[in-house]
């Protein structure tokens, strides 16, 4: 393994920590399957994620602004994490290959994992790099609850100790687990107080449309879009589960790429910068993620293309070495569950009261614009009216309606297999996920980056945003066979803010430049 060399693993002194037993709400699906106050079952999504082909960890990188004390997070997880049924129960299969969650007792010498680092080590950054990476060379133990916190207490160039929690994606989806971690932790200003979420403004999309369709004169004409596009989408995704794949690139994931290990990059942006293009142009900052991520892309596949063909054509809209019409798509898993918010999570942990929790996902293919423009800006228009035309379908809740089915006709195996294919017809995972609006400490260590992620998927790349006070960080998880650069593939995508940044203010677009 690389960078192994002088570390020992350290684990602290502490005797098991005993839980209690609380009930949790169910389903009505839930409630079919016998279980009792110590047992439930595992959700058919989470049961998928431990299929060998879709074995899905997920990864939360937190930096911290002084060196972390371990004897604090301990001390404090029997009162927050341990009080989650999912982060005190094992998983158990029945000789029926039924799984289910069983509490249990925690021993913490088990989960947190401290590593003594040499302290003439001679890159903290490639160091941390590394250790993440040798991380994704394995799973978690099964004998114990599927999550484990590792703490490196060197200073690298954006923090003084790093925290990655590693976790199984069958606990919960990656929305429902970084709530669930953020519930763990409290404002700098305000010890008391709870972190806040930027708040998304109600587009009216799948359930609004009844209302929206009854006070507008063409709610008739709107209703049979609304059914074109799901139809659409739908056969899209249905070609997709069988034959239709994306276009191949160099970056396109070979056979068994879920089984290769990860290399984990991120670069931080300013989201101030983002939050202007967003109000100049009248977009989301979701509109905006996708935009600079399509530009990045094109920028890096260009380069790439370049590369490969032994000469450069150029870097401009008329003369580039991209073929003509990629197909290039990402999935997008959402959770259609409603998810437990920051304050139902932590008065859960210190009230004993229920919180709703689960994996219970559709899909999106979003297709992604891959050519050069010379208009920066370009991008983000191109990736709001791809969003837009998303946002008014269905195709969530149908996908969703149709693995369930899969699942509960053709069985686990099968649905399994034909969620591989449609991760395997398409390039890559996107997300984008909303963080704190103010500094915010966990166990009293203040935080200057989050930073998730996730490996055992079958593409070889994933791409996430996580916003965080002023500052937006992307960060890549990428099979480095594919990805032997991934850093100028984070370069490319922050290079594309600047540009469409100043591109705004330069055509006097934003409030900013006006005033």
């Amino acid at each position: 393994m690389e960078s192994e060399e002088g570390i020992r693993l350290r684990k602290p002194d502490l005797k098991p920590v005993e839980t209690k037993v609380k009930s949790k709400e169910r389903d009505e699906e839930d409630k079919k399957e016998s279980c009792t106050a110590e047992e439930e079952p595992v959700s058919p999504a989470g049961r998928m994620f431990h299929e060998p082909n879709f074995n899905v960890h997920v990864l939360a990188i937190m930096g911290s602004k002084y060196k972390i004390q371990p004897d604090v997070a301990i001390a404090n997880a029997p009162k927050t994490l341990l009080k989650h049924p999912r982060f005190s129960s094992l998983l158990v299969e029945d000789e029926g290959g039924k799984m289910k969650w069983v509490r249990t007792e925690v021993d913490l010498n088990k989960h947190v994992i401290v590593p003594e680092i040499d302290p003439n080590i001679e890159s903290p950054d490639k160091f941390v790099e590394d250790y993440i990476y040798n991380l994704t060379k394995t799973g978690l133990d099964k004998s114990k609850p599927l999550w484990e916190v590792h703490i490196l207490n060197l200073t690298t160039s954006d923090a003084k100790g790093v925290a990655v929690f590693r976790i199984h994606h069958s606990l919960g989806d990656g929305m429902s687990l970084m709530s669930l971690l953020l519930a763990c932790t409290r404002q700098v200003a305000d010890p008391t107080a709870l972190p806040t979420l930027p708040t998304r403004k109600s587009d009216g999309r799948n359930g609004g449309f009844i209302r929206r369709s009854s006070h507008c004169f063409f709610g008739i004409w709107w209703l049979l879009v609304l059914f074109w596009n799901t139809f659409v989408d739908v056969l899209m995704f249905m070609a997709t589960s069988l034959f239709l794949r994306d276009t191949k690139t160099p970056i396109s994931a070979p056979p068994n790429s879920e089984l290769n290990p990860r290399r984990i990059v991120h670069k931080t942006v300013s989201f101030d910068d983002m939050k202007l293009v967003k109000d100049a142009m009248n977009m989301t900052i979701n509109d905006v993620a996708v935009g600079i991520t399509q530009a990045g892309l094109s920028k890096y596949l260009n380069r790439r293309y370049g590369e490969k063909n032994g000469y450069d054509k150029g870097a401009s809209e008329t003369k580039n070495n991209l073929p003509n019409k990629i197909r290039l798509r990402s999935v997008l898993l959402i959770n259609i569950r409603p998810s437990a918010g920051i304050q139902e999570l932590a008065d859960m942990m210190e009230k004993d009261t229920e919180a709703k929790w689960g994996n219970w996902v559709g899909y999106i293919l979003l297709p992604f614009d891959i050519g050069l423009r010379d208009d920066p800006l370009d991008y983000i228009r191109k990736a709001k009216k791809t969003i837009d035309r998303k946002k008014h379908s269905l195709e969530v809740l149908v996908t969703s309606a149709i693995a369930n089915f899969v699942l509960r006709l053709l069985g686990i195996k099968r649905a399994s297999a034909q969620s591989h294919k449609i991760f395997c017809n398409t390039t890559f995972v996107f997300s984008n996920l909303p963080g704190p609006l103010e500094e915010i400490g966990i166990y009293g260590h203040e935080l200057l980056y989050l930073a998730p992620t996730s490996y055992g998927q079958p593409h070889a790349l994933m791409v996430n945003f996580q916003s965080y006070i002023n500052k937006m960080t992307i960060v890549l998880s990428v099979d480095e066979n594919v990805f032997p650069d991934p850093y100028k593939l984070c370069d490319d995508i922050a290079e594309s803010l600047k540009l469409v940044k100043d591109a705004v203010v330069k055509r006097g677009l934003s409030a900013t430049a006006q005033n």
